[in-house]
């Protein structure tokens, strides 16, 4: 679940689809010597979940010695190039790490399996049904959430207390966080934050809190050209006074914490996601700690759980139930629960969230203490959104550069944006 804009290839469902209609999509998998099934098993995040999660694949290889697992990960914007270029070309791996974005995509493209027919080695049943069909396509089940998180204003947590500004708090308006960047940046010289102009996420938080969505439930955009200029508006400003980070830093973002102005010690917070957070630990000196985000005028939240991410098996592996009982391990066994933490977001697994409550120790306690003070005050997620999707949020992110390069006003990036939205939507 990134953070940050996404820029580079992004597939379409239709040239997947072509992929498997015309190159059969390969076959994923091989076998080694000696009879053993070699699975690829792919994800995107920082070295402490990568750490983590050798540590549970290693204790999954033991348990089954007819198995091999091979493993890569790498920065959100990176994972998602390269494992849309192995869709496209007949290779996707056998158990891939997906966003809730991509699902639909990579569904209706025919690059993942329709878990229904690896349900005897794949246990669902702890896991909330909310939850559990967020990763459902047409309905079929192609994809199980492996998480639960939500976004945060993290920021750096010796240097706002130094400032003397509130710290971030429950119901707090976009206008009072706007007030707060301003003050920041007049007290500490930096900007407050990461301008959030560039971020979809961002965008569909605050227009949550307006009553609105992203998208309509038949897949149609869900906002007009005058949200998004008052949002753009809304950021072009705060970034002309200084108060969020400036283009220069915006545009450089690509998925990982290590980029983002506060990773670099150029602003004070960001919007991020609550666990992959944990990144900011290492190189933020002064420490980080979880806010939430704010909400409309009237008190209305946009932040919302959902599944972090997802795990969902190639449609043509050579190894589908050893590709189940993989995905199974990492849902379902409390020894991989206790290695993994809360690096993918508090478990999804409800017995197991429950049994590992008391173990969670440094950041992964802080994100479940977070997520604790979020129960009961957020609105329903979304549904998954519209494969077309996956590419918008890059287009988002251009037509924003457009305005805070100066060479677009809010108004015409927000009309263009409209326009090739509703032609990405319908292709």
């Amino acid at each position: 679940m990134p953070g940050h804009r996404t820029k580079g290839f992004c597939a379409s469902a239709a040239a997947l689809a072509l992929c498997a209609m015309l190159a059969g999509c390969g076959g994923s998998g091989e076998s080694a010597g000696g009879g053993k099934a070699v699975l690829r098993y792919t994800w995107w995040g920082n070295p402490d979940r990568a750490a983590r999660t050798e540590q549970a694949v290693a204790l999954f290889e033991k348990q089954h010695p007819g198995v091999r697992v091979q493993t890569s990960f790498s920065g959100y914007d990176a994972y998602k190039q390269k494992l849309a270029i192995q869709a496209t070309g007949g290779d996707a791996p056998d158990v891939m790490q997906l966003d809730y974005r991509q699902i639909d995509q990579y569904a209706s493209g025919h690059v993942l399996l329709d878990l229904s027919k690896v349900s005897g080695a794949l246990r669902t049943g702890e896991i909330d049904a909310g939850l559990l069909a967020t990763g459902r396509v047409r309905g079929k089940l192609y994809a199980v959430p492996q998480g639960r998180g939500t976004e945060t204003a993290v920021y750096d947590v010796a240097a706002w207390k130094a400032s003397g500004v509130p710290l971030p708090k429950q119901g707090w308006t976009w206008s009072e966080w706007a007030d707060a960047m301003r003050t920041l940046a007049k007290r500490t010289g930096k900007p407050g934050a990461t301008d959030p102009g560039q971020s979809e996420d961002a965008f569909e938080v605050w227009l949550r809190g307006q009553g609105k969505t992203l998208y309509t439930e038949d897949g149609g955009l869900g906002f007009t050209a005058a949200d998004l200029t008052r949002w753009w508006t809304f950021a072009d400003r705060l970034r002309k006074e200084g108060a969020v980070s400036p283009a220069e830093q915006t545009t450089q973002l690509d998925g990982t914490v290590e980029n983002t102005p506060l990773g670099r010690g150029k602003a004070l917070s960001d919007f991020n996601w609550d666990a992959p957070s944990s990144g900011y630990l290492a190189i933020v000196k002064g420490g980080v700690a979880l806010g939430p985000m704010p909400s409309g005028a009237d008190g209305t939240p946009g932040q919302y759980f959902k599944p972090s991410m997802f795990l969902g098996i190639g449609a043509h592996t050579s190894h589908p139930k050893e590709s189940a009982e993989l995905v199974d391990f990492l849902l379902n066994d409390p020894r991989a629960a206790k290695i993994l933490g809360a690096t993918r977001g508090i478990p999804v697994n409800e017995t197991i969230r429950k049994q590992t409550a008391s173990q969670l120790t440094d950041f992964d306690r802080t994100v479940a203490d977070y997520q604790d003070s979020l129960e009961g005050n957020l609105k329903d997620p979304p549904q998954a959104p519209p494969s077309g999707d996956n590419a918008l949020q890059t287009t988002f992110a251009r037509d924003y550069d457009q305005v805070s390069y100066g060479r677009m006003s809010p108004r015409e990036a927000a009309e263009n944006y409209i326009t090739e939205a509703k032609a990405e939507l319908r292709s």
